[in-house]
């Protein structure tokens, strides 16, 4: 079932979904600022509010999340200026839709995709970042520890490596002989007993672009403290979300439970024939229900 939105022409990629005093937001990728959207309704209409941050000198604002501690509303991106790769930012803001004035750099080195945390232990940042160190090399999934919500502690965890052929983002994508990977996009959440992070793997214009998770039975707080544990078929590449007939290119996620009832709002492209007819981004918000029970999470869709 896909997200209705009244704006069309629009995509929506990365799409990260927020609830607040009853009304849903959903922030997204862009390339001249982060864009979000709202609705009184996940399954109803959603109005697009244009973009509501940006960092004068950067572009390309990729994958935003949002989170509302101590009253103030904490807007996490990642973006980019003439000279460097993508970097984490933050900026604070009153309300769920800014003004977004107080901003700062979180790291000075390549790292995106942040979902941003609360537990009894404090406040922790998943974000993901370059390991050319590994025998996979590539990008994967890392949480740090925050100070507070603007200043990151920097005792980096890797949490989820890449293990699979079907993880590679591009083979020798330097010239050197190595296949590059990348682990991308952690959303985590936990449920009873349970801790998970969910994640996408491969490049989003691949035929093996995928959902995966991996999950932890646990009570600890500390999340920089947990071995999560991959979630494989006995070894073996077993995405929970992937193409099927009718949508491509699915990926990048967050999640949400509304009535006992987890949604995953990620992004897909409706599978088109001919490929002439495709333009180079397709990539819209779709959502899906997920059933999660006792460390396994399956999708329906």
């Amino acid at each position: 079932m896909k997200l209705k939105f009244n704006v069309t022409g629009r995509t929506q990629p990365d799409p990260f979904i927020f609830e607040d005093n009853g009304k849903f937001y959903i922030y997204v990728t862009a390339n001249s600022g982060v864009e979000a959207y709202s609705a009184d309704d996940i399954f109803g209409e959603w109005k697009h509010e244009g973009v509501i941050c940006s960092v004068d000198g950067w572009v390309q604002y990729w994958a935003p999340c949002i989170a509302k501690i101590g009253g103030k509303y904490y807007l996490y991106f990642s973006c980019q200026n003439k000279e460097c790769f993508q970097h984490l930012h933050v900026a604070e803001g009153e309300s769920p839709l800014g003004p977004f004035t107080k901003k700062k750099m979180l790291y000075d080195r390549f790292t995106i995709d942040a979902h941003v945390v609360e537990t009894n232990a404090g406040l922790f940042l998943w974000y993901a970042e370059n390991n050319c160190e590994d025998e996979r090399v590539g990008t994967r999934v890392f949480v740090d520890k925050l100070i507070d919500p603007m200043t990151p502690a920097n005792i980096c965890k890797e949490v989820i490596r890449p293990s699979f052929d079907e993880e590679i983002f591009k083979r020798n994508r330097f010239g050197d002989g190595k296949d590059w990977h990348t682990l991308e996009g952690a959303f985590y959440f936990r449920e009873g007993d349970w801790q998970y992070v969910m994640f996408s793997g491969a490049c989003y214009e691949n035929e093996t672009y995928h959902i995966g998770y991996a999950a932890a039975k646990t009570d600890e707080e500390d999340l920089t403290k947990i071995d999560f544990v991959k979630h494989t078929d006995n070894g073996k590449w077993v995405p929970t979300m992937f193409k099927n007939d009718v949508e491509e290119g699915v990926g990048h996620h967050s999640v949400i439970k509304l009535d006992g009832q987890y949604y995953a709002i990620y992004h897909g492209r409706d599978v088109i024939v001919d490929p002439n007819d495709a333009s180079s981004e397709r990539r819209t918000a779709r959502i899906c229900k997920l059933n999660v029970k006792d460390g396994i999470i399956t999708a329906d869709r």
